[in-house]
């Protein structure tokens, strides 16, 4: 497999790597050089991690260069989907802006798009030729370390038919339904709820798509332990903690994510390296 990875640090397929230079003018402009080698017969498959208009500004130009070679057959692997979770207008004045991004990608008219734990059906029913990947693998390495004895817990009514799914892979472990109410103006979270009188001391691992401030976890591990959980453990594809680790304020055992987004260097988060 021809391979084109565009964040050096990010290498989920095995592959022949192609040869390329990146950089960014001093405009802020992305620009890419590719070294030939490859036939206009290959299919190349594209990653990147797309954290910013610049980093898809990159992927455009890269699309464009090799197709300027010759090239027709081309994949792309994207773990993360930038503003998938805009994929509604909920005040006017808003964008759909996963809409935008979507619009954007599909442009470049690429022979498949591979999502990974897309935030909801919303991504790949926008994207042309999409292929998603369910949270199903990066769950199973969670479960090696902490055990199986847990109860998965769904943060919101928007993960839950993700996480029925998921229960059924793992042979129908037991979910615990929680939900949260959000300001649509400020964003404000408030009203934690856990559907589940007493949870009797049991461990309880929290599984979701995507962490930013981490704001959602907090009050639910408050609310969980008010419902006498044992211990927490957080699971989300995508992590971006933007406010970093010491929001958690030692609610979680341990907290899991995946190398999406970013990679981390600290103690404070298990990352589980994506491999397809």
């Amino acid at each position: 497999m021809l391979l084109l990875n565009l964040d050096a640090d990010f290498n989920p397929i095995e592959g022949t790597a192609i040869a390329h230079k990146s950089f960014t003018f001093s405009g802020g402009e992305p620009h890419i050089k590719i070294e030939s080698g490859f036939t206009t017969e290959d299919t190349v498959t594209i990653t990147h991690r797309l954290k910013s208009f610049n980093t898809l500004g990159l992927l455009c130009v890269t699309v464009d260069a090799l197709k300027r070679m010759g090239v027709t057959k081309i994949n792309l692997f994207i773990p993360y989907f930038p503003a998938a979770r805009q994929d509604r207008v909920m005040v006017p004045g808003e964008p759909l802006s996963v809409k935008v991004y979507a619009d954007i990608i599909n442009a470049m008219d690429l022979q498949k798009v591979i999502v990974l734990d897309p935030h909801s059906e919303v991504t790949p029913a926008l994207l042309n030729n999409c292929e998603t990947i369910a949270n199903y693998g990066f769950i199973e390495e969670v479960l090696k370390q902490i055990g199986s004895n847990v109860k998965l817990i769904s943060p919101d009514g928007g993960a839950l038919k993700k996480i029925y799914k998921l229960s059924e892979y793992l042979g129908g472990m037991e979910v615990t339904e929680c939900s949260k109410s959000r300001d649509v103006k400020t964003g404000k979270l408030s009203g934690f709820r856990v559907y589940e009188d007493d949870l009797n001391g049991m461990d309880c691992l929290i599984v979701d798509d995507i962490c930013d401030g981490g704001g959602t976890f907090v009050g639910l591990a408050e609310a969980l332990k008010a419902k006498n959980a044992g211990k927490l453990y957080l699971a989300v594809t995508h992590g971006i903690f933007n406010k970093g680790f010491e929001v958690f304020n030692g609610y979680f055992e341990k907290i899991f994510t995946t190398n999406s987004f970013t990679d981390f260097d600290t103690d404070k988060v298990e990352q589980i390296k994506i491999t397809l």
